[in-house]
């Protein structure tokens, strides 16, 4: 078996935990969220109900008002009051409930014909989950406003335009209902402005979520907390633990102002799995909660997270990754064949390679991108992803591997300086113009002034 893992299984599997996998949003894995999983998986229950395991309840209220805590949330999403938090698989599970029941909300209000009448707001850049969401829920794809962004708000979803889409609709006679802002969009990590946002969707009687998936990890610093300002005024709030937050996939918390718009959405009640303590409604049944009856016992990973890495370990975790995004965007900084596409705020930094000065076209810089996308990951030494911002093909490198340290960044840097040279000069080697080996580090940097280099 160990043979068969080794030559059938490994070599087909893409390395997430690897210090150089720089792509999409990390996945980290832990010694604490190992142990567990381990845990979870011996003890293999299936905690739908409170009755069918009570501390697996329990210990997901007591753990979610922790983490709730940290993050300053607003006590209407605690335990204590009317809302709490739940842990889903995903983020796009979480945006599915919350749509659920805020279309369920607003159709008991003006009626179940009116299905087709209603609206959902988000950005461009809001992840395709709101999208998936909405065809599962029955909302018309017309329905569904993916706002255009553009380098002027850094790619934030601005308040003039939602509230300008939202007085349209409404003078059509359609219904708008949910709005979705983010903090730490996939493309550029950017923060919409939730205060603003929220403001809107309250004036026009809609549900506010907030998609914090990523970035909402960062937000225990108290130094980042700022880029949750708003989110007293939001309907629901979520964070993938199992991102940036050292707990094994599957771990998404949500948090809900108001935990009866979901159960209305959501429950079942059945008469196999009726029971005095649901029937009096004195405990809390999660299947209520979310899609699937069954559930795991996913609370003990995060549980064990928070008590062995402690909050000071944590923060300092997702500092050194911050600073070690910042350490890479100086890098290209000082790079003058490179820009920086967008403001960095956490760990991730967007940037493309400059084409020749002769040819700037759109077109021919985002094929330049693209192939130097496809040489550095063919290199086997680094693990890179792309996007488009204001029609540009932008390369990403998010720093959130447990294992990352500078020497990476510097190997990670020193390939795509490696493969943009052989890019930008192969048409002038085929001439015979210039040597086929690349200058030494810096050489291109000579004489750019730049942010200078922190130290170790």
């Amino acid at each position: 078996m160990v043979v068969d893992v080794q030559s059938k299984i490994l070599p087909g599997v893409t390395h997430w935990q690897s210090p150089n996998f720089y792509a999409y949003y990390p996945a980290n894995s832990s010694v604490a969220g190992f142990l567990g999983e381990i845990l979870s998986a011996g003890i293999n229950m299936v905690g739908f109900s409170w009755i069918t395991s009570p501390a697996a309840t329990e210990l997901e209220m007591i753990v979610l008002d922790w983490l709730g805590k940290l993050l300053k949330l607003p006590q209407e999403f605690l335990s204590s009051g009317h809302g709490g938090g739940v842990i889903q698989g995903s983020a796009s599970e979480a945006v599915l409930v919350v749509l659920l029941a805020a279309r369920d909300k607003t159709l008991r209000m003006v009626g179940k014909s009116a299905l087709g009448k209603l609206v959902v707001y988000g950005s461009d850049q809001t992840h395709s989950a709101l999208q998936k969401a909405c065809q599962i829920a029955g909302i018309h794809p017309e329905n569904c406003r993916l706002l255009k962004t553009d380098s002027s708000t850094d790619y934030a979803l601005s308040p003039e335009i939602v509230s300008e889409a939202i007085s349209h609709d409404i003078s059509i006679g359609l219904i708008p209902f949910f709005l979705c802002g983010t903090v730490g969009t996939t493309s550029s990590a950017t923060v919409d402005p939730l205060y603003s946002l929220a403001k809107i969707a309250k004036s026009n009687g809609m549900w506010f979520h907030v998609d914090a998936a990523y970035a909402g990890s960062a937000c225990i610093c108290p130094e980042y907390r700022k880029y949750l300002d708003g989110v007293e005024e939001a309907d629901s709030f979520n964070m993938n633990a199992h991102k940036w937050f050292l707990t094994n996939f599957d771990c998404s918390a949500l948090w809900v102002k108001d935990r009866n718009a979901l159960i209305q959405s959501l429950s079942t009640n059945p008469e196999f799995l009726k029971n005095k303590a649901s029937q009096a409604n004195l405990v809390v049944d999660y299947k209520d909660w979310q899609i699937p009856l069954g559930r795991r016992f996913r609370s003990l990973k995060l549980w064990m997270v928070l008590r062995l890495y402690g909050v000071e370990n944590l923060q300092n975790y997702l500092r050194n990754h911050i600073e070690l995004a910042r350490y890479f965007q100086v890098c290209v900084g000082q790079d003058p064949r490179f820009e920086i596409v967008a403001p960095r705020k956490f760990s991730l930094v967007c940037f493309r390679l400059l084409p020749p000065v002769d040819d700037n076209e759109t077109r021919g810089s985002n094929k330049l991108n693209q192939d130097l996308l496809e040489a550095v990951n063919s290199t086997g030494r680094v693990f890179i992803t792309h996007t488009a911002l204001s029609g540009m093909y932008t390369l990403r490198l998010v720093v959130g591997a447990p294992l990352t340290e500078r020497r990476h960044i510097d190997a990670a840097w020193k390939v795509l300086q490696d493969e943009a040279f052989t890019l930008l000069c192969s048409p002038l080697q085929e001439n015979g113009n210039l040597p086929k080996s690349p200058p030494p580090i810096g050489f291109f940097g000579n004489g750019f002034k730049a942010e200078p280099l922190p130290q170790k």
